[in-house]
């Protein structure tokens, strides 16, 4: 019995399908790998978008906050004096009753009318000094108050010389007069005193 052959081109044309195979093979997966890979892309950069999109968002709102904290900072500074200023209104309205009395005073000293002047004088007087006793429990109040100083060491930190003079009343380095008051705002001094410092009793030889 012989033995069957297969042509040459039967061969060849099936090894040519096998590699057709696996070229087919290769193209569907690597079309599979580049379809997720897409789908990655595609993803990271909607991922990125939105990011993008957060960030704006959180810029404009710190933007925001920042604006509103400038101005509402500047709104306390510029008003910040309203209830100091509101407590002296009641003083200015004081004065103001004083000097109308003062007024009235004088008028009645111009026409002559002497009856109870020095009486009308003495309540006038009584009133100003009401009137800077308020004044001072105001300042009190915002934790303003004045600076002591006749019979006080002197303190460059709190007093100014003016000058020096002797006293027998006080040592050296005491405040004897003060020339103009000082005034300090809790710690801070906001205007120094005037004052006096004593010598110590003047040299008699």
């Amino acid at each position: 019995m012989s033995k069957q052959t297969t042509p040459d081109h039967e061969v060849a044309d099936a090894a040519l399908e096998s590699v057709a195979a696996e070229v087919r093979t290769k193209a569907e997966k690597a079309s599979r790998n580049g379809s997720v890979a897409e789908q990655k892309v595609a993803d990271l950069e909607q991922q990125l978008r939105e990011a993008n999109e957060r960030a704006l968002r959180s810029h404009a709102e710190l933007e925001n906050y920042r604006k509103r904290s400038q101005r509402e900072l500047a709104d306390e500074r510029r008003y910040a004096i309203v209830p100091f200023a509101r407590d002296l209104l009641a003083v200015v309205d004081n004065l103001e009753r004083a000097i109308d009395a003062a007024n009235a005073q004088i008028a009645r000293i111009s026409e002559g009318n002497a009856a109870g002047t020095a009486s009308d004088i003495s309540h006038l007087l009584d009133g100003v000094k009401m009137v800077a006793t308020q004044l001072e429990s105001i300042l009190k109040q915002h934790q303003c108050v004045r600076i002591e100083t006749v019979g006080t060491p002197f303190d460059p930190n709190q007093h100014q010389a003016i000058a020096q003079e002797p006293s027998a009343e006080y040592p050296a380095g005491t405040i004897t007069r003060a020339i103009q008051a000082g005034y300090k705002l809790h710690d801070r001094v906001i205007r120094p005193a005037q004052v006096f410092v004593s010598t110590g009793p003047a040299n008699t030889t």
